[in-house]
């Protein structure tokens, strides 16, 4: 068994244009303060991180580590959420998620989906540089607007998104196993990767490859009502990061999981900031550490009602409580009497 490295914090939703966090180290420092080992770091955010700069300079990004070190904090990965988002966009959404590309490409699908490839590229080379293990990003949907088939979906519909989507995927992929860095899609309601399912479907499809992973973040599962504790017993081999989130659900007489048209606040469904909801974060610290789970726990804040800052400060000491310091010996080793075959023999009566 190993022990789970943290508490660290994920920067997307803290990033702003006033200080602290207008800057990685102002940021950094402000995360050391409440307690944070470790940051997560949003590669699209330009106040914070150039991703296009640190993939092509070791100098710049030992000069980034090295800011961080002198706080007390390291690098844990780097994100891609918005840019992988965009490496598979249904028609539907283009307007929606223009906005997430940079400006030269806006407007022109195509032109957009080649610069988040780069963007990805980008990302591998970068996290080699830093020398991190893994990557965080989203899968991007092509399938999502059938999620509920009415009208009946066309026989082969879905399985032709999802061969789509793992033929845009396999050279990233490529890249980041070439990079020697696991990528770790967040399965995520809005992705066509949100469940064990289409996560296995997808897998099948990239051939198995060694680099396609997950970011497990329980909160989607409870808003999903999914087995979130099961799904660390089914895919734990393939769990390489890890946002500790949290989220309830509460239906009633009005609505369920489908509640999307209400405001947050008033949703069944709704997402928390850490200690506030209904994941079992206990189980699930020791679920990924019975099964030799050694990356980052990262705090990611949402929350339909806590300030951020508030949240913020709650989590470190949150993470940091339920980190289980994994043992060396056996709880028993006391009562123990040694190794002796012949004795051993002897009492299952074989000798």
């Amino acid at each position: 068994m190993k022990t789970i490295k943290g508490p660290a914090i994920f920067l997307a939703q803290f990033a702003g244009d006033q200080a602290p966090f207008n800057s990685l180290p102002a940021i950094g420092e402000w995360a050391a303060d409440l307690g944070y080992k470790g940051v997560q770091i949003p590669s699209w955010d330009g106040r914070l991180f150039d991703l296009a700069k640190a993939a092509e300079s070791r100098t710049y990004c030992d000069e980034v580590k090295g800011t961080l070190a002198d706080l007390g904090v390291e690098i844990t990965e780097l994100s891609t959420h918005l840019q992988g988002q965009l490496v598979a966009v249904h028609p539907a959404y283009d307007e929606a998620f223009d906005g997430f590309a940079a400006p030269e490409v806006r407007g022109n699908p195509k032109a957009r989906q080649e610069w988040a490839v780069g963007q990805l590229m980008l990302a591998a080379q970068a996290s080699a540089n830093l020398g991190l293990t893994a990557h965080a990003t989203f899968s991007g949907a092509l399938a999502w607007p059938y999620i509920y088939p009415w009208p009946q979906r066309p026989a082969g519909l879905i399985e032709t998104a999802f061969d789509e989507l793992a033929k845009r995927w396999r050279p990233i992929l490529d890249a980041f196993d070439r990079a020697g860095v696991d990528l770790c899609y967040e399965i995520h309601p809005g992705e066509d990767l949100f469940d064990g399912a289409t996560f296995e479907m997808f897998l099948e499809r990239v051939g198995n490859h060694p680099r396609c992973n997950i970011l497990y973040d329980p909160s989607h599962f409870v808003l999903q009502q999914l087995d979130y504790l099961g799904y660390i017993d089914v895919y734990h081999e393939r769990i390489k990061m890890f946002h500790a989130k949290d989220a309830e659900f509460n239906p009633s007489p009005r609505q369920g999981v489908y509640s999307g048209y209400q405001p947050w606040i008033n949703r069944a469904g709704r997402f928390r900031s850490l200690g506030d909801g209904q994941v079992d974060f206990g189980a699930i610290f020791s679920k990924l550490t019975q099964y030799g789970y050694d990356g980052w726990a990262v705090l990611e804040w949402e929350c339909c009602m806590k300030h951020p800052e508030q949240g913020a400060a709650e989590g470190a000491p949150f993470i940091e409580a339920h980190i289980i310091r994994t043992t060396e010996k056996a709880f028993d080793d006391f009562a123990g009497t040694g190794t002796d075959l012949e004795a051993n023999r002897r009492m299952l009566g074989i000798g």
